[in-house]
């Protein structure tokens, strides 16, 4: 494929996309505000120098805190804009940082929308988060000689498949980046193997996010409404995981909280609490102690992952039990939690493969494996503390991708 056909077959859906995005919004409603910006419309100015991050959600706005913190120190007369494509990340980065940052859209990969965007807000330099190859915003970018990074870069074997189909598309694009920071040694080959000139390793920023200063006072405050039990964790769920879950801990004498990873499903995920018969209370509406007959409590809150964290004994992390790719176990990591993760991981792959290689992280496989970990933890605690002590150890020694990104971006963006 070349970029004049991609540029067709978008062109060729651009009717459709209102509709979507209505559709869309009837589930999630903000969906249906500052639709101008995905073409490219934007009422937003920036009256200093720009420097644009692109982070597309939730996860990847969290990884990039320690970097935002870091790019605002090193350039305090400039302006950080912050890009997204959905809701909930640009909800996740007004929690994080407020005003100190401008965010919009990003908008869609035609020509004429990634042009006006350009040329609106003049970016000195461009990072995009993770994985997010859109062909024409990187080739507006280079011939308006703005500087482009792929930073904290991952490809999972079956993304990479994916975007080999694309071939000379996909080649061109990483050629016409100007650099790219890897997380794994894996994942920079696979770039490579797709054209990329030359790959950095720089390791996952993700590992360099600290808990917000609250975190762990708010989870204490959560435990102590929570009782005696014994507190399992089931964070960043995704579809079809929760019943499952639901089915691992049924009659077991713990106390279990699943946090969704997507928000619009909280409702969907009470009804599958109510259809197995459970007890439960929704964590919105958790503001006395529990009594003993709850069963599950629904984290149907936001920005409070790493205070459930906090409050619990051990966890499970999500998107790995059905094959989502695993979400990612730092976050429990850095809170010093045991952790249990399902056998799909490749989102993840390196950092879970080093997890459970130090002790912080037990894998397991299906519904039965996953009642057995969850029954072997909740009854010793001094498997717990052996994990958590591990947890601790592995979050720290993986520490420092922020400062080898730093020095990246310095080489092409001069004060």
């Amino acid at each position: 494929m070349n970029r004049f056909l991609y540029s067709f077959l978008l062109y060729a859906v651009l009717p459709f996309v209102p509709f979507k995005l209505w559709w869309r919004g009837i589930k999630q409603p903000a969906y249906k505000l500052h639709w101008r910006e995905r073409f490219g419309g934007y009422a937003l100015k920036a009256s200093k120098p720009v420097i644009w991050l692109h982070c597309v959600s939730v996860g990847e706005t969290r990884a990039a805190e320690p970097l935002v913190k870091a790019l605002q120190a090193q350039y305090p007369q400039h302006q950080i804009l912050l890009t997204h494509t959905t809701p909930t990340g640009r909800e996740a980065s007004e929690q994080l940082f407020g005003d100190a940052v401008q965010r919009v859209y990003l908008p869609y990969d035609l020509p004429f929308a990634v042009k006006r965007f350009l040329k609106h807000f003049q970016p000195k330099i461009g990072l995009i988060m993770e994985t997010e190859l859109w062909f024409n915003l990187i080739a507006a970018c280079k011939k308006s000689d703005i500087p482009l990074l792929l930073l904290n870069a991952r490809l999972s074997e079956k993304s990479a498949k994916g975007y080999g189909k694309l071939g000379r598309l996909v080649t061109e694009g990483l050629h016409n980046l100007s650099a790219i920071a890897a997380q794994t040694r894996a994942d920079a080959v696979r770039l490579q193997m797709l054209g990329a000139p030359h790959v950095d390793i720089t390791g996952n920023i993700k590992f360099d996010v600290r808990p917000p200063a609250n975190a762990l006072e708010n989870g204490l405050k959560l435990r102590a409404l929570l009782g005696e039990k014994t507190v399992f964790l089931a964070a960043s769920t995704r579809e079809g995981e929760e019943a499952l879950i639901l089915e691992a801990v049924k009659d077991l004498t713990i106390l279990t909280m699943i946090v969704p990873r997507h928000p619009q499903r909280f409702d969907e995920v009470e009804q599958l609490i109510k259809a197995a018969g459970l007890h439960y209370v929704r964590r919105s509406q958790l503001v006395t102690p529990i009594n003993s007959t709850v069963q599950v409590i629904l984290g149907d809150s936001m920005g409070e992952l790493f205070s459930y964290y906090a409050a619990c004994d051990f966890t499970f992390v999500g998107g790995s039990l059905l094959k989502f790719g695993g979400q990612n176990l730092i976050e429990a990591a850095s809170m010093g939690k045991p952790i249990l993760i399902g056998k799909y991981t490749y989102n993840f792959a390196e950092a879970t493969a080093n997890a459970l290689r130090a002790g912080a992280a037990t894998q397991v496989s299906d519904v039965a494996s996953l009642r057995e970990k969850i029954q072997y933890l909740a009854k010793s605690r001094e498997k717990r503390a052996q994990m958590q002590q591990a947890s601790l150890n592995f979050s720290q020694a993986s520490t420092g991708a922020t400062f080898r990104t730093m020095q990246l971006i310095m080489a092409h963006l001069i004060k």
